[in-house]
């Protein structure tokens, strides 16, 4: 256990003598208290007022109002307010979707998000980038299902135009919730730097990122199989397919379809030998696609079928003859070893193809419908198809069996929508080279991911990667900036040109293909309808956030001008690449490992030195939130509570407003009513936090990965009791020091006053709660840092130490006066530094409870700068913990162990002696603008303690002085050099430029 005396002295270098400016421990709970800009709401900017009597009781509500408007009017989440003598910490928020307000999910990335922020703003310069995601086909999907709900039409009756004025609009809606939300949790975003992936300066840097990809050759346009939504007539990304698995015959409902579709089958056909007798039989989940089927693939050691070399095989429906090859993809032990391939719908059909120079036909169309060629079944909707098929089939006696079969089927998340793998010209970014340098930046060190067991999967993503199909047909997102650019009377001579406007294209084709100015104006110039992926935008993200490129050609072409021209307002050379990209480790591989190709790509830097990941949220019951299993919570439920029957009025009016199906409402509602038949109790904003923040985000464990996150409606409930347990304590302290004799603060201020054994013990306890604090924000383990906080107010502070103080402080008799006053003053120390501690956390609570505490009016007084003399070596390894953290606390420019502390020190600081094994030595540097009568004063003081200085200081003082000649010498000096820091901290600007730890 610490000592009690020196962990007082500690934590007050740290916590209580140095003045609390903004970002020095964290910004919210570290302004000066000043009355004159209080104002009664805390509205428009102004301070909130706190100087009325303290509440009975903590109302969240109450506590969380009027702080941020104040916290954002002061600037203090922009970097230019902060320090600029730390180091840089830089962060991009992951941009929520404007599909819909925030979840569970994001407050818990925006939560661990601002508590490393905050940690960070005691001394570095930190900047934490919000913005919003355009979210293209989310978007699209919602907007068309709004306007097909409101004003019954489609997105081709309103036209293009029309369609992206309602997506805007409802952008503007939903960003204005967003941005309320964030604002109402307490994240210290700088909203000045604010972003949006579709605004003028994002979208002139994903056109500049395209344009240099296609340039390079990265860029290429090939047709290719791409997962296809029917419904939303458009390619879609991996991402955004969600396999559902069938043990047997399913049922399932599919957009488009009146009745439902079965799925979980597996149908055996014959395909009958041509020219002679036979037949071989093949078995698939999706007879509609046989229509397009072009061969039959064996294996060539299949001893069934080394006959059938160069035979063919005659399609009843299409008429074709279908050559039987042999290629060694094929299993043989797989049902008849006979694989039916169709080119136009499956990747591996389409290597088959291409290997044996087979023909593509496809049979499926952008909309579901079968192709013209198909004959009989032309027009008919794909599911359709198969059932009449399958009856065909039958009557023509060549089904061979129909049973239930395991299998996995892909859905569009998106619109619900079975995909299909169609082949379809598209835009590709070649990725193999850019994967090899990601996973090369891991090995080497540029790169560092936690946990640590994701690393693997990063290398399995990386070295098995795809070319990533960028194009989009929707309507909503960036449109591809490539233009057709040819001659009207030769459309196979047209070439592909990326440029930023027709015009720009139309002078990069004229150069390519050799024309004259004549000539070029002739050209036919047309854009591809196309948008891209809403990824590759989000990939740019931690760049052009950060003014790339623009800010790039000052940086690197007109340096000079640069400085001049920008002047603090260069962004990306501040702070690109960014500290820390937190985000869950879901979209490791569809977001962060595409932010670092493109990052390495197009500025040569990994975007980011650290990766954190954290687990996925679920509910109480290990399940996902999800509007099919009704377990969803909304942050408002939490923070302001919520009814029952208000929970089920709400999901009526998502019913009425097409927002929720028919399936979905009565799965949320039945879900709602289990785990919540009471409604949600108000809970306020800090305890939704502290409870997100108690979950262990990350795990080392291979064994048990922390891959899910359960939240629990009644722990957040807990957390908010917990609240109330340490207003309740501030409120004590309060009034415990006016019952003080005489009553207040100046009764227990000095710092002098005999500690007692539960004083000593609690402040020990406070030390060790700091260190363990600090430790674990440094190593994210936002868990133990919460664990202790906790461990601390409830368990050790609230129950034992207030518990103690109680007789002390009710009787102060003549003999217990002193306890009281030091009960007094060591509760108002833990309080202090408990509310510092929390501020990450519940920045709300700690700001008011710091308004409230009287303890920073005297804090403010002393701005001298330590340097700490101890000749214990076990203090000095204790100490030498603490060395940053009081570095930053302090402001100081350094902290210095010495074993032999310089002449110059003692001869040119004063000192304060702190109990027999610790002298603080106090040094100025810097310019001194004080009146004459203040000067003189100084000079008397520094006259007085230099004397007093040299002759304790001088040898053989301890051994000749008695114990009570040197208590006096000591009150002495400390009542001077408070004098002193007075005299100096009112008229005089103190630059601070070491802290020395000498040792004897």
């Amino acid at each position: 256990m610490c000592d009690g005396k020196f962990a007082l002295h500690l934590i007050n270098i740290c916590f209580v003598r140095k003045p609390f400016l903004k970002k020095q421990w964290v910004t919210t709970v570290c302004a000066i208290r000043g009355r004159n800009s209080s104002t009664k709401s805390g509205s428009a900017g102004g301070k909130k007022d706190t100087e009325g009597p303290f509440p009975p009781a903590y109302k969240p509500q109450q506590v969380e109002q009027g702080w941020y408007a104040w916290w954002e009017g002061r600037g203090f989440f922009t970097p230019e307010n902060q320090s600029s003598k730390g180091k840089v910490f830089s962060m991009v928020l992951p941009p929520p979707n404007i599909t819909g307000h925030l979840h569970l999910g994001h407050v818990l990335m925006c939560t661990i998000q601002d508590i490393l922020a905050r940690h960070r703003m005691r001394g570095d310069s930190v900047v934490w980038v919000p913005g919003l995601d355009h979210a293209g086909i989310a978007t699209q999907v919602l907007v068309e299902r709004k306007l097909c709900h409101e004003e019954r039409l489609t997105r081709h009756d309103v036209g293009r135009e029309g369609f992206t004025q309602r997506a805007e609009a409802w952008k503007l809606q939903q960003a204005r919730a967003i941005v309320g939300q964030l604002r109402r949790l307490g994240m210290s975003l700088d909203w000045s730097r604010e972003i949006y992936t579709m605004d003028t300066k994002q979208t002139a840097a994903v056109m500049e990122a395209f344009i240099h990809l296609f340039d390079a050759g990265v860029v290429y346009r090939d047709s290719s199989l791409v997962n296809w939504s029917c419904a939303l007539q458009s390619a879609i990304s991996d991402v955004e397919v969600v396999h559902r698995s069938f043990e047997k015959a399913t049922y399932v409902e599919v957009p488009g379809h009146a009745e439902p579709v079965m799925f979980g089958t597996l149908t055996d056909f014959a395909y009958k030998l041509c020219d002679i007798d036979g037949e071989v039989v093949v078995s698939t989940t999706r007879l509609e696609t046989m229509l397009g089927d072009v061969a039959v693939a064996v294996h060539p050691q299949d001893p069934r079928y080394r006959d059938l070399q160069g035979a063919h095989v005659w399609n009843p429906f299409t008429k074709n003859k279908l050559p039987i090859v042999f290629d060694e993809c094929v299993d043989m032990k797989m049902g008849t070893g006979a694989l039916k391939i169709t080119p136009a719908h499956n990747t591996v059909d389409l290597e088959v193809a291409r290997r044996h120079s087979l023909e593509i036909i496809p049979v499926i169309m952008e909309d579901g419908m079968l192709g013209e060629n198909c004959g009989q079944f032309s027009g008919l909707k794909r599911f359709e198809a198969r059932k009449r098929i399958h009856e065909e089939l039958k009557q023509m006696n060549l089904l061979r069996g129909h049973k239930d079969h395991a299998m996995h089927v892909p859905f569009c998340s998106r619109s619900g929508d079975v995909v299909e793998l169609l082949l379809k010209p598209q835009w590709f970014l070649r990725c193999k080279a850019m994967a090899e340098e990601a996973a090369a930046a891991l090995q080497d060190g540029r790169l560092n991911i936690e946990p640590q067991q994701f690393q693997k999967v990063w290398y399995d993503w990386l070295y098995n990667i795809r070319d990533w199909c960028v194009s989009r047909q929707l309507w909503w997102g960036h449109r591809v900036p490539m233009y057709l650019c040819g001659k009207t009377d030769d459309v196979a001579g047209a070439v592909w040109i990326a440029a930023s406007s027709a015009d720009h294209a139309r002078r990069k084709a004229a150069a390519q293909l050799h024309l004259s100015l004549e000539e070029a104006e002739q050209l036919s110039v047309v854009q591809d309808e196309d948008v891209l992926d809403t990824w590759f935008s989000s990939a740019l993200l931690p760049f052009s956030a950060l003014s790339w490129p623009d800010q790039v050609y000052y940086i690197f072409l007109f340096s000079d001008l640069a400085r001049g021209h920008m002047g603090d307002s260069m962004d990306f050379k501040k702070y690109y690449p960014l500290s820390l990209m937190e985000t869950g480790h879901d979209i490791l591989f569809f977001w962060v490992a595409r932010m670092v190709m493109l990052g390495l790509q197009l500025t040569c830097r990994v975007p980011f030195e650290r990766i954190l990941l954290h687990g996925i949220l679920c509910d109480a019951h290990g399940r996902k939130m999800s509007k099919s299993l009704g377990n969803v919570v909304s942050p408002e439920d939490v923070i302001f509570g919520i009814s029952s029957q208000e929970l089920q009025k709400r999901n009526l009016e998502k019913l009425e407003a097409g927002l929720l199906s028919k399936p979905e409402f009565e799965k949320a509602t039945e879900g709602q009513r289990k785990l919540f038949p009471n409604g949600i109790p108000e809970c306020g904003a800090d305890a939704l936090r502290f409870t997100l923040a108690s979950h262990n985000i990350k795990s080392m464990n291979f064994v048990i990965v922390n891959v899910f996150i359960n939240f629990e409606v009644a722990e957040c409930h807990t957390h908010s009791l917990f609240c109330n347990k340490l207003w309740q304590a501030s409120r004590y302290t309060l009034l415990s020091l006016e019952k003080l004799k005489p009553p207040g603060l100046e009764s227990c201020k000095d710092e002098n006053l005999p500690l007692g054994k539960y004083d000593r013990w609690i402040l020990s306890r406070l030390a060790c709660m700091v260190h363990t604090l600090e430790q674990s924000l440094h190593s994210s383990d936002l868990h133990v840092a919460t664990s202790a906080i906790k461990s601390f107010v409830h368990m050790e502070f609230c129950d034992v130490y207030v518990e103690a103080t109680k007789l002390p402080v009710r009787s102060q008799e003549e003999g217990s006066r002193s306890a009281a006053m030091a009960a007094c003053h060591t509760l108002l120390r833990c309080l202090d530094t408990t509310v510092h501690c929390l501020s990450p956390f519940m920045p709300f609570l700690a700001e008011e409870l710091y308004q409230r505490l009287p303890i920073h009016k005297t804090a403010e007084q002393s701005r001298s700068l330590p340097y700490i003399h101890i000749k214990n070596e076990a203090k000095k390894v204790l100490l030498q913990e603490h060395v940053c953290l009081m570095a930053h606390l302090t402001r100081c420019e350094q902290v210095i162990p010495v074993k032999d502390l310089p002449q110059s020190v003692r001869t040119t600081s004063v000192a304060n002696i702190i109990g027999p094994d610790c002298t603080v030595y106090l040094y100025h540097k810097g310019e001194v603008t004080m009146s004459e009568e203040r000067a003189n004063k100084k000079e008397k003081l520094s006259k007085e303690l230099d004397r007093l200085l040299k002759m304790t200081a001088s040898a053989g003082y301890r051994e000749k002085a008695s114990p009570q000649i040197q208590s006096t010498h000591l009150a002495k000096l400390q009542v001077d050099i408070k004098t002193y820091r007075n005299a100096c901290d009112d008229h005089m600007g103190i630059h601070t430029t070491a802290a020395v730890f000498g040792i004897n």
